[in-house]
C-alpha cells in the first residue's frame, strides 16, 4: 500500500462521511413554526386567559397566541368604539380578528322592525371595514337547543368533565345542566319541549326566507367593506328545537347557504365538532367549503357520537372521533389564513380549584385551553410540513 489516497478513494471516503454525519440543521424544525401571514391564526376568546383580577391578555400571549376574538358591542357598531377596542388589544400585543354580532331577532323571525335591524347590521359592518376587522360572525337560530346539555365524566381521565348532549334528555335533581327549563317542563324530554312564547315555532321554509332576505341586503355591503361574514352552524344540531327546524343543522343547509349569495363574504364558521355531531366526515366537509373559499372562521374541537344529531359527548381534542391532523391539513392545503379557535375546553380539577367555571356544563378554563392550544399548534406545524 503506497500510503496515498487515490481520487476515487477520496470521493468514496467523503461520501461515507457525509452519510454518517447529518448535514448542518438536519432535524431542525423548519419555518413557519408559528402563525404568519400565509398560515391559519390560532386564536382565543378575549376572556380565555382567566377570570376577574387576572391579566387575560398576558396569559393568552404566554401560550404563544397573538390573535383573539370576542363579542361585539350593541348595534349599531361605531367606528370610534371599535378602533378603541382593537387598539386596547394591540397595546397588549393581540390582534382582534373576529367579533360576534347579534341583536337582530326581528330579522331572524321576519317580524316588523327587521329592516331597521338590518340597517344597523350594515352600519356595523361598514364600521368594521373601516377599522380593519376582517370577520364578523353571527348566528341564525330560531331556538338554540341548550336545554339538552349536561355534564358527563371522562372514564379514562379521572374526574375530567365532558359536555354531553341528549335529544331525549329528562332532567334529574342534582345534575348540572345548561339552558332554561321551567318547573312544569322538568319531566319532559328535550325533544318534546314546547316553543317559547317570545320565539314561536318556525319551519325551514320560514327560516330560509328570512336569511335570504338578510343576506341579499347585507352581503353586498360586506363585500364593499372588505369584511367576511361567518355564520355558525346550529349547535347542537337537534332536528327540532322547541318546535323549530334549523337551517344550519345539516351539511346540505351549509351548502345551500353559500349559494344564496355567491361571495367569499357569505361564508361559514366551519366547526369540525358539529360536523361529526351530524355524522359527517369533517375532512370531506372542510375540503368542500375550503376549496370554495367559504370558510371564514374555524372552531377546532372533537366529539364522540353515539347517535348523530341526538346523542354525543364533547371530549378532549385528542380523544374524539375526528382526525384533527387531516382537518388541519385540509385547511393548510386550501391556504386558509383566518382564525382557528380551539374551543370548548374540558373541565380539569386545576381550573375547578380556582373558582367557578362558567359556560357549558363540563367545560373548563385556562389550564384546559393551554392543552387545546398546544395540541392545535402541533397539528398546524405538522400540517405545514406535510403539504
Amino acid at each position: 500500500m503506497n500510503g496515498k489516497f487515490s481520487r476515487r478513494r477520496l470521493i468514496e471516503t467523503a461520501g461515507i462521511a457525509a452519510l454518517a454525519s447529518p448535514a448542518v440543521g438536519a432535524g431542525a424544525m423548519p419555518a413557519p413554526r408559528f402563525e404568519g401571514k400565509d398560515t391559519p391564526k390560532i386564536a382565543l376568546s378575549a376572556g380565555d386567559g382567566g377570570g376577574p383580577g387576572v391579566d387575560s391578555a398576558r396569559r393568552i400571549r404566554q401560550l404563544g397566541v397573538d390573535w383573539v376574538l370576542g363579542g361585539g358591542p350593541p348595534m349599531p357598531w361605531d367606528e370610534t368604539r371599535l378602533k378603541a377596542q382593537m387598539d386596547r388589544f394591540k397595546a397588549s400585543g393581540l390582534t382582534l380578528g373576529n367579533l360576534m354580532i347579534g341583536g337582530f331577532n326581528n330579522a331572524i323571525y321576519g317580524r316588523p322592525g327587521r329592516d331597521e335591524e338590518i340597517e344597523k347590521v350594515i352600519a356595523s359592518i361598514r364600521a368594521a371595514g373601516k377599522v380593519g376587522l376582517p370577520v364578523v360572525e353571527y348566528n341564525w337560530y330560531a331556538h338554540r337547543a341548550m336545554e339538552g346539555y349536561f355534564e358527563e365524566t371522562d372514564d379514562t381521565r379521572p374526574g375530567v368533565g365532558w359536555t354531553g348532549f341528549d335529544y331525549d334528555l329528562v332532567r334529574t335533581p342534582g345534575r348540572q345542566y345548561s339552558g332554561n327549563v321551567r318547573a312544569e317542563e322538568a319531566a319532559i324530554k328535550f325533544r318534546d319541549l314546547p316553543p317559547l312564547p317570545n320565539e314561536g315555532a318556525h319551519t325551514l321554509e320560514e327560516m330560509w326566507a328570512t336569511i335570504t332576505y338578510f343576506l341579499k341586503r347585507v352581503v353586498p355591503e360586506a363585500e364593499r367593506a372588505g369584511v367576511r361574514l361567518a355564520l355558525h352552524p346550529n349547535d347542537p344540531p337537534a332536528p327540532i328545537s322547541r318546535g323549530s327546524q334549523q337551517i344550519m343543522g345539516s351539511v346540505e343547509g351549509w351548502k345551500h347557504l353559500i349559494e344564496i349569495v355567491k361571495s367569499p363574504a357569505n361564508g361559514i364558521t366551519f366547526d369540525c365538532g358539529v360536523t361529526r355531531e351530524m355524522g359527517q366526515n369533517p375532512v370531506e366537509v372542510c375540503a368542500y367549503f375550503a376549496s370554495r373559499d367559504r370558510i371564514n372562521h374555524v372552531h377546532f374541537r372533537n366529539v364522540k357520537v353515539k347517535k348523530p344529531y341526538e346523542r354525543y359527548s364533547e371530549v378532549f381534542i385528542d380523544e374524539g372521533e375526528n382526525n384533527m391532523f387531516l382537518v388541519m391539513k385540509e385547511l393548510i392545503k386550501h391556504k386558509y389564513t383566518r382564525e382557528i379557535y380551539p374551543e370548548h375546553p374540558r373541565a380539569l380539577d386545576y381550573d375547578r380549584d380556582r373558582g367557578r367555571i362558567g359556560g357549558y356544563p363540563g367545560g373548563g378554563g385556562y389550564a384546559s385551553y393551554a392543552f387545546q392550544v398546544g395540541y392545535t399548534r402541533a397539528m398546524m406545524q405538522a400540517a405545514l410540513m406535510s403539504v
